[in-house]
């Protein structure tokens, strides 16, 4: 037996061990991995109008909400008379949660091609004072906060018009039949509930919001959980708007980042060699968690070669990483390591292609800002 045979099977046995005593794995949903970003179309939406005037689960809400927060329920009553069904929403959410074409290649080519990454440039050079002011105060670099804004909602052109009161009833009330619909319902029960007090205690209209057919909203595409806890008011002007100020969404991503761990100066991720061994020993090590589990010194113990000529191999051998599997479709599979930061990029969107393409395209965005002289 070779010795690299027996690195694998050590290998194999370490992360087995792990999975069962579950100490080395997270349970990531599967139905949010690697779909396509149906964010960012236009659609028609159909609709059934006043569907949720006297419905039972309704009323439980609001009788609900009246007693936690001591809101009107005459305005709930009237507010959700006038909710509808989205069929739309129901279509899509469905579409996204059979996809099965997982396709790194194809996620990527979609994703970090020239019209999203000039209008990168763009909106950097427009927005150079926050982004700078952001890095500064979060210690999240601006070509990550152009990255996610990026793929998000190509900087605030795909930010959709759902209504969001209507998305999140549909999806908290009649969530389609899938293996966790009542951990959804769940979820957006509690956005809803976050919708609402958002927009009484900022004095919105809450028929007026507009999102994503999954009721993310604005230029960063939060859900309302998401901004009653991490949006801010980076414009200054004592409101939060994040559909039409690109500071208060650069602001509230690098908060949002910062309040999820974000490791200020330390790299995302680092490629590996393509050589037979190292990507063997990266198929024994993936577990479908991005969480960082592996001391980097086990690994390259193992065989594997690192392809980072400035990675100080001693001072980062104790480094905790996930091996990071990209699949695509009858060619090899492609393997990185995540670090910290890389798990802290899902928390935004599950999915180990957006977290990777979100940071390249933003690479690709500051690459061109160099080249162009334009980043200073």
């Amino acid at each position: 037996m070779t010795r690299w045979t027996l690195s694998l099977l050590l290998i194999l046995a370490i992360s087995r061990s792990a999975v069962a005593n579950g100490s080395g794995q997270i349970i990531v949903d599967k139905t949010q991995l690697e779909t396509s970003p149906l964010q960012n179309r236009t659609f028609e939406e159909e609709i059934v109008p006043q569907h949720y005037a006297n419905h039972p689960g309704i009323n439980a809400f609001i009788n609900d909400m009246v007693a936690k927060y001591d809101l009107d329920a005459k305005t709930l009553k009237t507010l959700f008379n006038q909710a509808a069904y989205s069929k739309t929403a129901i279509k899509l959410t469905l579409s996204a949660s059979k996809s099965t074409l997982k396709s790194w290649q194809a996620y990527q080519a979609r994703l970090i091609e020239p019209l999203r990454i000039n209008a990168g440039v763009k909106f950097w050079q427009q927005s150079k004072a926050a982004l700078q002011r952001a890095s500064k105060e979060f210690g999240v670099p601006p070509e990550v906060i152009v990255g996610i804004i990026g793929v998000e909602t190509l900087y605030g052109r795909n930010m959709g018009n759902f209504r969001v009161l209507d998305t999140l009833t549909t999806l908290a009330f009649d969530y389609p039949e899938t293996h966790n619909r009542a951990q959804r319902m769940a979820l957006f029960r509690k956005n809803l509930e976050d919708f609402l007090l958002w927009t009484q205690n900022a004095g919105i209209e809450p028929r007026t919001v507009l999102g994503s057919y999954s009721g993310a909203i604005g230029i960063p595409q939060f859900l309302p959980s998401s901004i009653v806890k991490y949006a801010v008011d980076y414009k200054g002007n004592h409101r939060i708007d994040l559909r039409n100020s690109p500071d208060d969404a650069i602001g509230s991503v690098a908060n949002y980042l910062k309040q999820h761990g974000w490791n200020s100066g330390r790299p995302v991720a680092w490629r590996i060699h393509e050589d037979a061994g190292s990507i063997g020993i990266a198929q024994a090590a993936t577990n479908g968690s991005p969480e960082p589990r592996w001391a980097l010194q086990k690994l390259l113990r193992a065989g594997m070669l690192l392809n980072e000529n400035s990675v100080d191999i001693i001072s980062e051998a104790k480094t905790p990483v996930a091996v990071i599997e990209l699949p695509t479709p009858e060619q090899p599979t492609q393997y990185i390591l995540g670090l910290r930061n890389f798990y802290v990029l899902t928390y935004y969107n599950h999915s180990f292609f957006y977290a990777l393409a979100a940071y390249q395209l933003g690479e690709r965005v500051r690459a061109q800002m160099e080249k162009s002289s334009s980043i200073q």
